[in-house]
């Protein structure tokens, strides 16, 4: 079976190409064992390298790596298509419709058709009128059983990220802090009582109390409007970008970085802080 037509359309391409890799008589074996579960974790790691060329401003990385994110997509279409349950052409008409219901200032009556007239909304009102519709949708869904405001947040959510939107979530009916202050308390509150619980030797209590101190940290990140996650990876990058000046630092002494003392290791660290503050 030949790909019909590889320089027109570039999508229905992709999609014929991955139905060829799962060919049960000509495709690719690894591609043949997968599944939706064994593809999710791949997955994931497509959508940080893609944040990751976006933070690092690596525009040609970031078109590799939202090709290699589309075809995760692509990859559960056809899964989706051989199990009858849907394909990519349904995936693409739900969010489709989600988009033309959530954004009714854009088009009043749902519709394509309806694109164009004028409309004044603020981005603040687009969030709020999101929030709202989202949560109308959720009630639509769960009819027969109690809501929650914290319905469908996904359990596999990277910890940091599910904390921020269960924050968030909470914050749009009423729960929350008015200001930064009480919550950087909370944050003080938190570190102490972690370090009561240091002084037990109960790692089951250590744990849960470093658990509420990273949660609190999450809340002074929203409320410092900051992203939580993108500012560990920053302070990865930070860290990773001092640790390898001192390897370079250690080599051109001729010594290995695990021949060196405590007090030597601090002494070449805050070396490499004076070096990048100059820069």
């Amino acid at each position: 079976m030949a790909i019909n037509n590889p320089h027109g359309n570039a999508m229905q391409t992709l999609l014929q190409l991955m139905s060829m890799l799962r060919d049960p008589q000509h495709g690719c074996p690894w591609d043949l064992k997968q599944s939706f579960a064994s593809i999710a974790p791949h997955t994931l790691e497509e959508v940080y390298e893609v944040v990751d060329a976006i933070e690092t401003n690596d525009m040609q990385q970031l078109k590799e790596e939202l090709g290699d994110l589309l075809f995760q997509v692509v990859f559960y279409a056809q899964l989706g298509k051989e199990q009858h349950l849907f394909d990519f052409e349904t995936i693409a008409q739900t969010i489709t419709t989600k988009l033309l219901q959530r954004h009714p200032h854009v088009f009043p009556s749902a519709t394509l058709e309806s694109f164009g007239q004028v409309s004044d909304i603020s981005s603040e009102q687009v969030v709020n009128n999101w929030e709202q519709i989202k949560t109308q949708e959720r009630k639509q869904k769960k009819a027969a059983q109690l809501v929650s405001v914290l319905d469908d947040v996904p359990a596999a959510l990277p910890s940091m990220l599910r904390a921020t939107k269960l924050q968030k979530r909470v914050s749009n009916v009423g729960f929350d802090w008015q200001s930064v202050h009480p919550v950087y308390a909370k944050v003080k509150e938190e570190l102490s009582e972690l370090e009561v619980a240091m002084e037990t030797g109960n790692n089951l209590h250590v744990e849960e109390e470093f658990g509420d101190l990273l949660f609190s940290m999450v809340n002074l990140s929203r409320h410092l409007h900051l992203d939580s996650e993108a500012s560990l990876r920053k302070a990865n990058r930070k860290f990773e970008a001092r640790f390898r000046l001192v390897e370079r630092m250690v080599v051109e002494t001729k010594r290995a970085i695990t021949d060196l003392s405590a007090a030597e290791m601090d002494m070449y660290w805050e070396r490499a802080k004076n070096i990048e503050s100059k820069k």
